[in-house]
């Protein structure tokens, strides 16, 4: 009896052993595939780095995806070419730039040469009919507007452009039908202000020199739409500046159509700069600086980082020096905005894939106005266009004016180089530098603009590497 039940007990406890043996072996053994699995990717590949959260979101939030690293895209490299010469095919030029960095100038230059059909802020009609729509909102609808005017269709500013006045002698009786005199600019547009569209012009489309407005104006009827289509289709480049589309990002889709053939040139400048133009004009700048000012909203979700930019009382609201002064207000935290959108701008460029580097060069203005005749090679380079002599004059002496200061900021004369460049120093007081430097800190280092601080810590002072 006694043997029959130690037989049982030592037969319990084989089994119980025999169990918790298999539960280790099933607990092991998945760590053990883990763990080899895990020496093995190691050996093959090197952890990533982390990455900075704001620019992943914002490159996927444009479909700026992993496989565009890998993406030749052979057709767009091929109409696209590497800047060395003259390209075939039709071209498109976007300068890329945002209000008081010198964009009217670097236009200028596109509108002066003979193979360039040139547009100057069309999407201004956009902004007006949309207000107070936020900048943020509207890049969408300035990406479309541009698609369809790089490809000479103006039917689009039918949408957005004012009713024709009652002296304009194409507009239909109770109708819609918008001429040349309802393009922003249009008085000083080569194509515009020269045959054919103006028989009577004073001089022909490739002389080279600035166009007299009021003279313009006198010599050059208004002309309908679809005339100006049929000019735009015998240009072999379209070059359009503007101030409005935020973000490059938006750009992408366009970039990405291989028979658009889209090439992107962005204008810096320094920020202290802008800032100081942009007081000069602040009321006429105040209405889309509220348009950029409110994207913050928009912008914070998606991790741009916020700075104050001006002091701030209870509740949140301006302090009692701030409200004294509430364009300024308004204009420096534009400012801000537009920091932040350069620097997103800046970091894209820098992750972008081979073909997109192709069809995207950098200027700053204070390049532009030291080396002219340097820098208008260059980008002519770039856009596929020939170097004509008279350029290299007129941009030269565009950048040896006798003085800076002008009643009329908007104008387009030749200004002092230097005067342009360092004009902020004797303008802003030492709190107004200190702001845009904290502001615009990261975007100004990224841009080799010095802090104020610095020994001889002034604009343009270090060159780009």
């Amino acid at each position: 009896m006694k043997g029959r039940r130690r037989w049982r007990w030592q037969h319990r406890r084989f089994a119980l052993l025999l169990v918790l043996y298999t539960l280790l072996l099933l607990l092991l053994l998945p760590y053990v595939l883990d763990y080899g699995a895990g020496r093995g990717r190691g050996a093959e590949e090197a952890p990533r780095p982390p990455r900075c959260p704001s620019l992943e979101e914002a490159l996927g939030e444009w479909g700026w995806g992993e496989e565009d690293e890998e993406e030749e895209q052979p057709a767009a490299a091929a109409g696209a070419g590497n800047g060395s010469g003259p390209a075939e095919g039709k071209r498109h030029i976007y300068l890329h730039a945002t209000w008081r960095t010198g964009s009217s100038f670097l236009g200028e230059l596109f509108n002066q040469h003979p193979d360039v059909f040139y547009l100057y802020e069309p999407m201004w009609h956009l902004w007006q009919a949309l207000y107070p729509a936020d900048a943020l909102s509207l890049q969408g609808a300035l990406r479309d507007m541009l698609r369809s005017l790089f490809r000479c269709d103006f039917s689009v500013l039918r949408l957005y452009a004012a009713p024709p006045g009652p002296r304009d002698p194409l507009a239909p009786a109770g109708g819609h039908n918008l001429t040349t005199a309802a393009l922003f600019g249009w008085r000083t547009n080569k194509v515009i202000c020269s045959a054919p569209l103006c028989p009577a012009a004073p001089g022909p489309r490739h002389q080279i020199g600035l166009i007299d407005g009021a003279a313009c104006e006198r010599s050059c009827p208004p002309r309908g739409l679809q005339e100006l289509e049929a000019e735009c289709r015998k240009y072999p480049v379209v070059a359009i500046k503007d101030v409005r589309l935020l973000e490059l990002g938006a750009l992408l889709p366009l970039l990405r159509e291989p028979g658009l053939n889209l090439r992107v040139i962005q204008l810096f400048r320094d920020p202290r700069a802008v800032h100081n133009s942009r007081l000069k004009a602040k009321q006429a700048l105040l209405r889309e600086s509220i348009q950029v000012l409110r994207s913050r909203q928009r912008a914070e979700p998606r991790g741009l980082p916020r700075r104050q930019f001006l002091p701030m009382g209870g509740g949140g609201r301006p302090a009692p020096q701030a409200q004294q002064h509430r364009a300024e207000f308004f204009l420096s935290g534009a400012l801000e905005v537009i920091c932040q959108a350069w620097l997103r701008d800046l970091l894209f460029s820098r992750r972008a894939p081979a073909w997109l580097r192709r069809r995207y060069t950098q200027l700053r203005y204070e390049d532009l106005v030291r080396e002219p005749r340097a820098q208008l090679r260059r980008l002519l380079r770039f856009a596929g266009l020939p170097v004509p002599p008279a350029m290299e004059s007129f941009v030269l002496n565009m950048t040896r004016g006798a003085a800076y200061s002008s009643d009329r900021p908007f104008l387009i004369s030749a200004r002092d180089a230097r005067e342009a460049i360092h004009a902020w120093r004797e303008r802003l007081s030492r709190e107004q530098v200190r702001q845009v430097e904290a502001a615009c800190g990261e975007a100004m280092s990224l841009l080799s603009y010095p802090p104020s601080a610095e020994p001889g810590g002034g604009a343009g002072e270090r060159k780009r590497r």
